[in-house]
């Protein structure tokens, strides 16, 4: 995981008015980004065992990307590596953390392959200005969309927190 970590990361979280198991089986569902992703035009999975796990994510805009999960803590999160088969990969964290009373807290980290192959001190500034306020965005409109999930029990509308340059 060096290799990954030693990149510039981007990080989100929201609290959710929910007790971590719930947030587990909803982060942790076999194609949940059918029902949660505001940017996902399909979720398939190509393997979900035990200790295997693999799906792949199809963008509105057509960017056809494949999640392999390295680790999957039962009730706490999971990590993986997305992007499109044979090319860069970015490194993902997905958190759940238990907060007050019936609140957990979801928080997803992401080590981008953008600007990777660049020195830090050079990688800095596009990162700050260009990378970073995109992933934010992109990050928040996702957790967002696992909250509207939970809270009305729909499939979040595509684009419902607005279009994203990189994936609507």
């Amino acid at each position: 995981m060096k290799e990954y970590t030693n990149r510039l990361s981007v990080s989100h979280s929201l609290i959710f008015e929910c007790q971590p198991g719930e947030l587990w089986q909803l982060i942790s569902e076999p194609g949940s980004l059918n029902k949660s992703h505001p940017f996902c035009k399909s979720n398939d999975v190509l393997k979900w065992e035990k200790q295997d796990h693999s799906d792949r994510l199809v963008y509105l805009n057509g960017l056809d990307y494949t999640r392999k999960f390295l680790t999957w803590n039962e009730g706490l999160g999971y990590t993986l590596l997305i992007g499109s088969a044979g090319g860069p990969q970015s490194y993902v964290v997905w958190e759940i953390n238990s907060k007050e009373r019936d609140k957990s807290e979801l928080t997803i980290t992401v080590y981008p392959y953008l600007l990777a192959n660049l020195p830090l001190l050079i990688a800095y500034i596009p990162h700050i200005f260009w990378v970073r306020p995109r992933l934010k965005k992109y990050l928040n409109s996702v957790l967002a969309g696992y909250q509207f999930h939970l809270e009305n029990g729909e499939e979040v509308p595509r684009n419902h927190f607005g279009k994203h340059p990189w994936f609507s």
